[in-house]
């Protein structure tokens, strides 16, 4: 017997873009809609075209190749006809394939926000499926508040759904648009409307993760007999977010539970680039991805107690509830003063570095990780410093450059204009192949300045880190008083997307911000010839 279809709807687009702080362009939904389509998604609801200037312009062309290409509206007004709306119009006339249509369910929402009656709401419903179907679309409707307006009036939550497929609408999904449904709730709902006559194979799930369950309503929705699911890339959504779709899929196509029983339009070799996917929604969104996001997250996989890793060198099995390589992710046995032997020779193979476990080097790098752990650094958290450090004192690190000097001052004035402005100014001293550099560079803040004035000019090197950008900036007070310890910590990308973090600990903040900044360009030219093949030449 043939595994059931399940049908994927995103609409990171349109409800992801409700977001506080997020707002596409036209040129982003572009981007999405193609990362989307490529990845397997059944659905791609781009917006609402005739809303907003951005979403008229996207829905101007047709933006998928494969997936159905969605628009999203609201029903008809009440009181005027389906051809006289101009809302409808909209949709109707749009470059899209389906329909998404948003019809309220709560009675209580239908007096209050819709101003009309329950009736009125009801033929509002018809006539707009009625419409798209005529115009040749697919047709969808999202009943708003399903399951507060069952819990409330269930006689009329059911008429809206029946209403919407007896009209001749292809899915009808039950909206938790305020997200504070529990899953055993969802369950004996939804078998309730499939017992009232619409068949699960017609019925959508769309969740909302206000109590942080949107995922769990979402697969209990599909164990009740649902077979769409809508969600959004990374959980993104208005107020906590919509179901993640980001973990639902791998949950869906690796746990037996579901995958004996079900199918998705994502292959093994799609789902193996979902971190990817994830990362490049974020890179997009110019935020830093979450670490212990499950299944895509750099922590996801990641092992911190040397019992476990010691484990994990025998077995993977033992602490991985899934292979990482099916997700794109990788294991990370992470150094701290919390680790052991197994745990150091793990993560320094990973890292090309072959290393005896009875090498009294090992046993030294050790003692230093711990003692610098105490005073302060994160190495667990900062993989490149780990690295250079692992580098310099099993096998030796090539010294690059030698700063000899800096100074940093913040000067706070009034302009030409009569503008009171804090103006920050960074001088650096560096030896290159023997040659001192000075550098004198402007920032917006001392940081920025010392950042600017060290890659100003390293002679040789110089070409080399043009494309290395920093792309966070971390700072922690670990101790109080006016002599507190500083720890900070930076991650840098370049072209390639490479990316990685590095630390600095200091009683002085810019100077741990310094040695930070250090570590990163270092760690750069030294990826650089590994890359190269010249790391032993050097």
């Amino acid at each position: 017997m043939g595994c059931e279809r399940l049908y994927l709807f995103d609409t990171t687009l349109r409800d992801g873009q409700q977001t506080p702080g997020i707002d596409f362009s036209v040129e982003d939904k572009i981007a999405i809609a193609k990362l989307l389509d490529e990845f397997g998604i059944d659905y791609v609801e781009g917006g609402y075209p005739g809303a907003n200037p951005t979403d008229t312009a996207f829905f101007a062309e047709h933006r998928t190749a494969s997936a159905k290409f969605v628009a999203f509206g609201m029903t008809k007004r009440a009181g005027v006809s389906a051809s006289n709306d101009p809302g409808l119009a909209a949709l109707v006339q749009s470059k899209s394939d389906a329909i998404c249509f948003v019809a309220k369910s709560w009675d209580y929402h239908v007096r209050v926000a819709l101003g009309c009656t329950n009736e009125e709401n009801l033929e509002a419903i018809k006539a707009s499926v009625e419409a798209a179907a005529a115009s040749g679309k697919e047709a969808l409707v999202d009943c708003e508040h399903f399951f507060d307006g069952f819990k409330a009036n269930p006689d009329y939550a059911l008429a809206c759904a029946r209403t919407a497929h007896d009209a001749g609408a292809r899915w009808v999904v039950l909206c938790d648009t305020n997200g504070g449904t529990q899953p055993s709730e969802v369950r004996a709902i939804v078998g309730t409307v499939i017992a009232a006559g619409i068949p699960g194979d017609h019925l959508g799930i769309h969740a909302h993760d206000d109590t942080g369950q949107a995922v769990a309503n979402s697969l209990a929705a599909v164990e009740a007999g649902v077979r769409q699911i809508q969600g959004t890339l990374n959980g993104i959504g208005e107020r906590c977010g919509n179901a993640n779709l980001i973990s639902i899929v791998p949950t869906l196509a690796l746990k037996p539970a579901f995958s004996s029983r079900f199918e998705t339009g994502i292959s093994a070799e799609a789902l193996a680039g979902i971190s990817r996917l994830s990362r490049a929604f974020d890179e997009l969104l110019n935020r830093a991805p979450e670490a212990q996001a499950p299944y895509v997250g750099a922590s996801a996989f990641a092992t911190k107690a040397g019992i476990h890793a010691s484990a994990l060198a025998k077995e993977p099995a033992t602490y991985e509830h899934v292979e990482p390589e099916a997700v794109g992710n990788r294991r990370r046995v992470m150094v701290s003063d919390q680790g052991g032997k197994a745990n150091f020779l793990a993560e320094l193979k990973r890292r090309g570095i072959d290393m005896p476990k009875d090498d009294h080097r090992l046993d030294a790098l050790i003692s230093v990780v711990k003692e610098r752990e105490a005073e302060g650094y994160a190495y667990e958290g900062a993989d490149a410093s780990f690295e250079l450090l692992a580098r310099k004192m099993l096998h030796g690190l090539p010294e690059f450059f030698h700063v000899t000097s800096f100074r940093c001052m913040v000067e706070r004035r009034f302009d030409a204009n009569g503008q009171l402005k804090t103006v920050s100014e960074a001088i650096v001293k560096v030896l290159v192949d023997g040659e001192e550099k000075m550098s004198v560079a402007e920032g917006h803040g001392p940081v920025n300045a010392l950042d600017i004035a060290l890659r100003k000019d390293l002679g040789k090197f110089q070409s080399e880190i043009a494309d290395l950008e920093l792309a966070d900036f971390k700072v922690r007070i670990l101790n109080g008083g006016t002599e507190a310890i500083t720890r900070v910590l930076i991650e840098s990308h370049d072209s390639t997307g490479a990316r990685w973090w590095t630390v600095g600990v200091s009683e002085n903040i810019i100077d741990a911000s310094f040695q930070a900044l250090m570590d990163s360009i270092v760690y750069k030219l030294m990826k650089n010839r590994e890359m190269a093949g010249l790391v032993a030449a050097e």
